[in-house]
């Protein structure tokens, strides 16, 4: 926590063994950083009556344009039913095209309309902003630090879904 008090006093082996008090410290750090992260794009999509499932499928979509509804669906870990309420809204918005796939017509590919481009990075600007200046006031170390920590805490097959994300976006 910005105050110190998470892990103070703890050298490198000796975060190892952080008490449980540490560790509950951690916990609320994560979810006030993630209040103040989702601040700004819940406003923007309140306004559009929209919601954050919204946003991680316009986010995701953005990221990997042309991906498939089952890949999206893994992506998002939601379920089939929800992720078609979500898609049905975005595609009658305007925002979200679904194309049948070439090779296999049974596929949908969803792409981003110009319109939704632009929500979308309406909704990133503020929270590349937040990071960057977050990973600005900390410095390297400490980015490549929170990096490993977040991605030890995914589970195997989501870690293996970013590195590939990531992948096609270097």
């Amino acid at each position: 926590m910005a105050d110190g008090k998470f892990g103070q006093g703890c050298g490198g082996e000796s975060l190892l063994y952080l008490t449980d008090e540490q560790l509950s410290q951690g916990i609320e750090a994560m979810y006030f950083a993630y209040r103040g992260f989702t601040a700004e794009p819940d406003r923007i999509l309140e306004r559009l009556d929209y919601g954050r499932a919204h946003h991680r499928a316009i986010h995701f979509i953005n990221r990997s344009p042309g991906t498939t509804v089952n890949n999206l669906l893994a992506i998002l870990g939601v379920t089939k039913q929800s992720l078609n309420r979500v898609l049905r809204t975005l595609i009658k918005d305007g925002l979200v095209e679904r194309r049948i796939g070439m090779s296999d017509k049974r596929e949908r590919h969803l792409f981003l309309t110009d319109i939704g481009e632009q929500l979308e990075a309406h909704l990133s600007n503020s929270q590349r902003n937040r990071m960057r200046a977050a990973y600005r006031d900390v410095g390297p170390e400490a980015v490549a630090g929170f990096r490993q920590v977040l991605e030890a805490m995914m589970d195997d097959n989501l870690r293996k879904s970013v590195a590939q994300l990531n992948d096609k976006s270097a």
